[in-house]
Order: C-alpha cells, then sequence, then structure tokens
C-alpha cells in the first residue's frame, strides 16, 4: 500500500521517466526538430512539455495531428525508451494484440509503482 505522498511522488518520478523517454523520441529527428515539435505543442495543443505526464492522450491525438501515420512509430520508439527506463510491464496490463500509447503508458506507470 502506498500514502498519497508516495504515489504522488512515484508518480511524479514516473512523469520525469515519461517526459525523457519522450525526449529521446524525438532526438531522432535533431535539436531543432524536437523544439519545433515542442513549440508545435504548446503554440497549438496547449500542452507543454511538462504537461504531458498528465495529458498522454492528449498528446498522443496531437502527435497523430503533426505526424499522421508516422505518429504510431514515435510513439513505438517512445515506448521502448520508457520499457528501457522502467522495465518488464506484462503483468499490468490484459493480453491484447493493439494496446494503445495510452494504456501503455498507464501500465507502465502501474509498474514503476509496484516496484
Amino acid at each position: 500500500t502506498f500514502t498519497f505522498e508516495e504515489a504522488s511522488e512515484k508518480s511524479s518520478s514516473f512523469g520525469k521517466l515519461l517526459v525523457q523517454a519522450v525526449d529521446e523520441g524525438l532526438c531522432a529527428f535533431g535539436a531543432s526538430v524536437r523544439e519545433a515539435v515542442y513549440m508545435c505543442l504548446e503554440n497549438t495543443f496547449g500542452i507543454r512539455k511538462d504537461d504531458i505526464p498528465r495529458k498522454v492522450d492528449e498528446f498522443s491525438d496531437a502527435l497523430e495531428e503533426i505526424f499522421g501515420d508516422g505518429a504510431r512509430l514515435l510513439e513505438i520508439q517512445i515506448m521502448k525508451n520508457l520499457y528501457r527506463k522502467v522495465g518488464d510491464i506484462a503483468e499490468c496490463f490484459p493480453r491484447k494484440e493493439n494496446i494503445t500509447f495510452a494504456e501503455y503508458v498507464y501500465a507502465a506507470e502501474l509498474s514503476s509503482r509496484s516496484k
């Protein structure tokens, strides 16, 4: 069992890991494109970099608007980066073939809380 403070601290810690994973995923495009994407997220979609952990669905939708079908490839890269940071999350989500980005992030957060 977690106290509210522990859960909040773990959630904040996970949020930092998620932002790092996003940052690393966007780095594949280069630093200037990464910064342009962050500016677009903030100016067009109202999502600041630090908001991503609290707005995962909106972030995913914004990526789709920006990158179209290519957003899925970026999300997969972000999930791989997150996996390296959090570890195995298989036990935290039901077996299904197509897991959404938001579902994966939620499962990763649950997994990080149990460690």
